[in-house]
């Protein structure tokens, strides 16, 4: 974007500074905000941010989700703390003794952490703004070939080609924003990108994708992270023949919170993960988002192999000691 000569700047009037501005996505808006003193003053009128957001998160066009925003701080807050994505790099610092060493019996006050802290939290402080590519007025998702996926005149076909399945991973996008009312913060859980998915077997029309984060759990849980799983399913409703139409429905969408063994996160960890999720570390550069979530589900995968290796050490000393045993009560028999 070219900017006018300082001295040709204040020629220019105030409205046509905003023409100029509301026409910008959020990012672009967040730059030119730094360019010129002028720029900058109309760079904070909350109408701007409201524009963008509306863009970005269809749900905010909604009369009651624009009081919601309006109430923790306005748009141009709102934008700020859900366009960045969460990245949690704990997981690098992760010490496999320091988790395995933790008693499995735990008392309540030390699984639970600060329960005076829990008393302050409810459900009911929590809302979620959900945002697909694709959503009509009746509040169901579909998605078609006008959507961009490609069309197919079979399953038949689809199972060997498998382009419905790339073209519904590939271009399928997702939000899923946390608010809390009482403390007025904000965030977005959602990867924007799938992370990962598959078939949902036995059926060959259901299609589960996953997106998530990795959010922190120090002094929550023993594994000091954890993963927030939103799985989104989708079925092909409609396969026209020659037709070459194709058109998938949201059958279901889902959050849940594993811990590095992949056991669900009780509702009441969950409640203080979200919480602190509301003021972790995030970032713009989605590749730093994707890095954060591989590297959970590398350290995830090496905690499972040590387990498997101690409990395969385990079985041989069990082994051994009832060889040792059988023996030693032959030899006392004869």
């Amino acid at each position: 974007m070219s900017v006018a000569p300082v001295e040709n700047m204040a020629s220019l009037s105030t409205d046509l500074f905003y023409d100029i501005l509301r026409r910008l996505d959020g990012p672009t808006l967040a730059s030119a905000a730094c360019a010129c003193a002028a720029f900058c003053s109309i760079s904070k009128e909350e109408r701007l941010w409201e524009d963008v957001c509306s863009s970005m998160w269809p749900s905010t066009n909604r009369e009651d989700v624009k009081s919601l925003i309006l109430s923790i701080g306005g748009f141009r807050k709102f934008y700020a703390d859900c366009f960045p994505l969460i990245v949690n790099k704990e997981v690098s610092e992760y010490q496999w003794n320091d988790y395995l060493e933790y008693p499995e019996e735990w008392t309540e006050a030390e699984y639970y952490g600060d329960m005076d802290e829990f008393e302050s939290i409810s459900p009911s402080d929590f809302v979620s703004l959900v945002d697909i590519r694709d959503d009509d007025n009746d509040g169901e998702v579909f998605l078609s070939v006008a959507n961009g996926l490609p069309p197919i005149t079979s399953m038949e076909t689809e199972r060997k080609d498998g382009k419905l399945w790339r073209g519904l991973r590939d271009g399928l996008r997702l939000s899923w924003i946390v608010v809390n009312k009482k403390i007025k913060q904000a965030a977005n859980l959602a990867s924007w990108c799938p992370l990962g998915g598959q078939r949902h077997w036995p059926t060959d029309k259901d299609f589960v994708i996953r997106f998530g984060s990795i959010l922190p759990a120090r002094d929550i849980l023993p594994c000091q992270v954890v993963e927030c799983i939103l799985s989104m399913k989708f079925r092909v409703i409609y396969t026209e023949g020659e037709g070459v139409q194709t058109t998938l429905k949201l059958t279901e969408l889902s959050m849940q919170l594993e811990d590095m063994e992949g056991s669900h996160v009780n509702g009441r960890n969950s409640l203080l993960i979200l919480k602190e999720a509301l003021s972790c570390r995030r970032s713009k550069n989605y590749s730093e988002v994707l890095e954060s979530c591989h590297l959970y589900s590398k350290v995830q995968n090496e905690l499972k192999e040590e387990k498997m290796r101690n409990e395969s050490r385990l079985d041989r000393l069990c082994i051994l000691s009832g060889i040792a045993a059988f023996v030693s009560f032959c030899y006392y028999v004869l």
